[in-house]
């Protein structure tokens, strides 16, 4: 499973002309699945995510949670951040099918929904991702039990 977070002031996303995401300050964050991804995968990201300190104290160090600030997440699926870039053509075979990652996409929602106020993207959708980075900061996280 992989993250690519951003701390973003504001973002939306759109499909077919509808807004069907939007945050303030917070942060967006890109979700893609891999093969071999579980809920295992799902529930220590989503512990991660709602605990990283990538938000300026009163000192400017970056020392706030997205929960300390008040601040929400916009959840965007995206596959493409699993395709492999051998020739000039990138491969997805190592992303997880659409039925899988759609569940494992939904359950994330619901974890981080404990935690904090979201917003999502559509899967499978084709999407327009609007934010304004604040920084910028823009952070990996990743993790797959497997390599362990």
């Amino acid at each position: 499973m992989r993250l690519v977070v951003q701390r973003v002031t504001s973002s939306s996303v759109e499909v077919e002309n509808n807004i069907v995401g939007q945050i303030d300050a917070g942060l967006m964050v890109l979700v893609g699945f891999g093969l071999n991804d579980t809920t295992m995968e799902v529930d220590y990201l989503a512990r991660k995510l709602i605990k990283l300190r990538i938000f300026a104290d009163e000192n400017g160090r970056m020392n706030k949670s997205v929960k300390d600030i008040g601040g929400k997440l916009l959840l965007v699926p995206q596959f493409t951040l699993y395709g492999k870039v051998k020739k000039n053509r990138p491969s997805f075979h190592k992303a997880l099918n659409p039925d899988d990652a759609t569940k494992l996409f939904d359950y994330f929602v619901e974890k981080c929904s404990e935690e904090i106020e979201v917003e999502t993207g559509e899967f499978g959708a084709y999407m327009k991702v609007d934010l304004l980075n604040d920084g910028p900061v823009t952070i990996l996280l990743e993790k797959e039990f497997e390599d362990d």
